[in-house]
C-alpha cells in the first residue's frame, strides 16, 4: 500500500439528514442547532442538514429551513441538504444553500418506491433542476448519488453498467458531482474498488463522494477501498444513525468517529478534531437520549499514546 502522509481527505456529515430521518423519534429543533454547532466546533467543514420534502413525509425534517438558516451562519461551512424534485430544488435554493443532493436510483424498484420515478425519469428531473440552477442560483453545486449502486434489497442485483450509464447521464445533464451510494450495505471492497474506477474512467473529476452504509459490518473497509481509487471525500453519520427508510434492512451510515479515527491513524488528515467530535457525539445523545449511538472508537478510546 502506498504512503498516503500528506492527503487529506473530506468528510460530510449526513447525520442531520441521513440519521435523523430513519429513525422515529424526532429531534427538537434546538437540539439539532446545538448538534451542528458542535460539529462545527470540531472542524467538520460539510453537513447535510436535513431535505426538502413534504413535511407529512419525513415529519423528522420538517425544520429543513430553520436549521439551514442557522448553519449559514457558521464561516466556511458547506451547508448541503437533499432534494427530491424540482420544488423541493426551488426551496432549497431559497433557502439558501451551498449545495443539494439529488438521489437517483440505479434500482428501478427502490427508485419507485423512494421518490415514485423510474431512475430515466429521475435524470429528466434533474435536467430541470440543473436548468433553473443555472438561470437564477448559479453558484449553487448540485451533487448527484447513485443509490443502490452496489445492490438492492428491493430487486437483489443492480448491474454495474446502469450505474455508470446513470453516472454518465448525471454528468452529461451537467450535474457537478456524482458519488456511489451503498443504500442497503451490500458492497465488498473488490466491487467498490472495481466500480469507482468505472466511475473516474468514465466521469473523470466529476466522479464524487462515497456514501457507505454498515449494515454488514464493511462500510469501513468499503471506505478505504474507495479511498485507494481516488475518492476523497466521504459521507459519514455520527454515532452511525442512519439508513433509508424506503429500503428495508439498510441500518446505519459508517461512523464519523470511526471514520476520522481511521484517516487521522493512517495520517491522512481529516482536519476534524476527535476529542471535540466526542463532544458533538454528547449534543447528539442530548438531543436523542432514548436512541442508541454506535462506534467502536467511541467505545474503546483512542490507543494509548495516540497523538493526532
Amino acid at each position: 500500500m502506498s504512503n498516503h502522509t500528506g492527503d487529506t481527505v473530506l468528510i460530510s456529515e449526513v447525520g442531520p439528514r441521513d440519521g435523523l430521518q430513519s429513525i422515529k423519534t424526532i429531534m427538537p429543533t434546538a437540539f439539532k442547532l446545538k448538534w451542528i454547532s458542535a460539529l462545527y466546533d470540531a472542524g467538520v467543514r460539510e453537513i447535510e442538514v436535513g431535505s426538502f420534502v413534504p413535511s407529512k413525509l419525513l415529519p423528522q425534517l420538517a425544520d429543513t429551513a430553520e436549521v439551514v438558516a442557522h448553519a449559514l451562519q457558521h464561516p466556511g461551512l458547506t451547508v448541503m441538504a437533499l432534494v427530491p424534485n424540482l420544488r423541493g430544488a426551488v426551496t432549497a435554493f431559497e433557502a439558501g444553500v451551498h449545495k443539494i443532493t439529488l438521489p437517483i436510483s440505479a434500482s428501478v424498484a427502490h427508485s419507485q418506491a423512494n421518490v415514485r420515478k423510474t431512475p430515466e425519469e429521475m435524470m429528466e428531473e434533474a435536467k430541470r433542476i440543473v436548468a433553473y440552477r443555472d438561470a437564477n442560483f448559479p453558484a449553487i453545486s448540485i451533487e448527484a448519488g447513485i443509490s443502490t449502486a452496489f445492490g438492492c434489497t428491493l430487486q437483489g442485483k443492480v448491474d454495474e453498467d446502469d450505474v455508470i450509464r446513470l453516472s454518465v447521464m448525471a454528468a452529461q445533464a451537467g450535474i457537478d458531482d456524482i458519488g456511489l451510494s451503498d443504500t442497503t450495505g451490500y458492497a465488498n471492497p473488490k466491487q467498490v474498488r472495481r466500480l469507482f474506477r468505472r466511475l473516474f474512467d468514465e466521469v473523470g473529476e466529476k466522479a464524487g463522494a462515497a456514501h457507505m452504509h454498515n449494515t454488514r459490518g464493511l462500510g469501513i473497509a468499503n471506505c478505504l477501498a474507495a479511498f485507494e481509487e481516488g475518492v476523497r471525500t466521504f459521507d459519514s453519520s455520527q454515532g452511525g444513525l442512519g439508513g433509508c427508510p424506503y429500503a428495508p434492512g439498510a441500518s446505519g451510515n459508517v461512523v464519523t468517529e470511526d471514520l476520522v479515527f481511521m484517516f487521522e491513524a493512517m495520517n491522512v488528515k481529516t482536519h476534524i478534531n476527535y476529542e471535540k467530535l466526542m463532544q458533538a457525539r454528547v449534543a447528539l445523545q442530548e438531543g436523542l437520549p432514548n436512541e442508541p449511538i454506535y462506534g467502536m472508537t467511541p467505545e474503546a478510546g483512542l490507543p494509548k499514546g495516540f497523538i493526532q
